[in-house]
């Protein structure tokens, strides 16, 4: 019997592009992070590295002051369960592990910004976190899945992990443990960071089209 549990967290980002997605989509999550523990205070993820600054992205631990941030306080979260293996937990770490060691993973924003078009695509050592989460839940060996993990969005795995929630409610940011999140980004930085993402990705999909994704 599996006696560890991963957490998966969707999340109702309180962003202007989370807010946008939510009025076009009509659904209230629209980002999505991993735990490992049930004290829910590291959420790992691929994500934006500061508020003000969405395409220096890449591999992230958030806390919670990443969510709720500035004025806000609370940040309405819906939690999953999956029960897993030691086996199949020690290997989800590693996973992990791997990629925050690995400076070469970067943000597949084409896949996600296209996710309505192309339903999904693999980009060398790039992950979104819809593709990441994805991943880690197909490493548990628990979920069924009928389809390759990057082509799932949240909506989908909120259906997908119904039989594993665990709670739905407001979570209350306790402390600023993310040092220099609210840092102001100028639009200078952003179209410097803008221009190299893109560069990025487009070489991958061009040069590494053979290479690791995941």
């Amino acid at each position: 019997m599996p006696n560890n549990y991963i957490y998966v967290v969707l999340v109702k980002a309180l962003t202007g592009l989370g807010k946008f997605a939510r009025l076009t989509g009509k659904y209230e999550y629209t980002h999505i992070a991993i735990c490992l523990d049930e004290k829910l205070d590291k959420f790992y993820t691929f994500s934006r590295k500061k508020h003000y600054s969405p395409f220096d992205c890449g591999y992230m631990i958030e806390t919670l002051d990443c969510y709720a941030f500035g004025k806000h306080k609370k940040v309405k979260l819906k939690v999953f369960k999956i029960p897993v293996s030691p086996k199949n937990k020690e290997e989800i770490e590693k996973y992990i592990e791997n990629i925050s060691n690995d400076s070469k993973y970067i943000f597949n924003f084409f896949s996600m910004f296209t996710m309505s078009i192309f339903h999904g695509f693999k980009i060398y050592k790039s992950h979104n976190c819809m593709s990441f989460a994805s991943k880690v839940i197909e490493l548990t060996d628990t979920v069924k899945m009928s389809k390759p993990y990057y082509k799932y969005n949240i909506k989908e795995l909120d259906e997908l992990l119904i039989d594993y929630l665990y709670n739905e409610d407001y979570y209350e940011k306790k402390k600023i443990e993310t040092k220099g999140y609210m840092n102001y980004v100028g639009i200078i930085r952003n179209i410097q960071y803008f221009i190299k993402l893109n560069i990025q990705l487009i070489y991958r999909m061009i040069v590494k089209r053979n290479g690791k994704y995941d």
